[in-house]
């Protein structure tokens, strides 16, 4: 059943996926609506499961689903990656790889390979200060206060 982003518990699994563009704003109400009725779907018959999504910065799609009362099984992961891989396609970007980093440069995102990051480190054009996003983070808490840190405190401190 679809809830409300803020009414899930901070223990809430949470999924992100990065674009590796900005969407479009043409196309953030098309994938608003196809995320949308995808966690509608999800585990549809199951009234104890609890799902949301948002978009963050027009780049990332983040699920949120509460399994306390009624776990999430391979074939329902499996539908989501399969979705994921779906909007892949429809949209020519890259969403599945969560190794690639994802940092502000002032007000704007940007999606880099960890080669060319450890480049920008290398060259001084990003610092142990920038914030970056952990998009490996696995709870509603971690996503509201451990998303968004400084290289320092994340797991990339180690290319410093």
């Amino acid at each position: 059943m679809f809830l409300s982003f803020e009414l899930l518990p901070e223990n809430a699994k949470v999924w992100v996926y990065p674009s590796s563009r900005k969407f479009y704003k043409n196309e953030i109400p098309e994938i608003l609506a196809k995320v949308d009725e995808f966690v509608g779907n999800w585990k549809k018959y199951d009234e104890d499961f609890k799902a949301s999504f948002k978009i963050e910065y027009d780049r990332f799609i983040v699920f949120a689903a509460d399994d306390s009362k009624s776990l999430l099984t391979i074939p329902e992961l499996d539908a989501l990656i399969s979705f994921i891989l779906q909007l892949q396609f429809e949209y020519a970007v890259e969403l599945l790889d969560k190794m690639n980093v994802c940092f502000k440069q002032g007000e704007f995102v940007q999606y880099k390979e960890i080669k060319e990051f450890k480049k920008l480190l290398k060259n001084k054009s990003v610092s142990k200060t920038t914030i970056v996003f952990d998009n490996l983070i696995q709870t509603k808490f971690d996503l509201e206060n451990h998303w968004e840190v400084p290289i320092t405190d994340s797991w990339y401190n180690r290319f410093l």
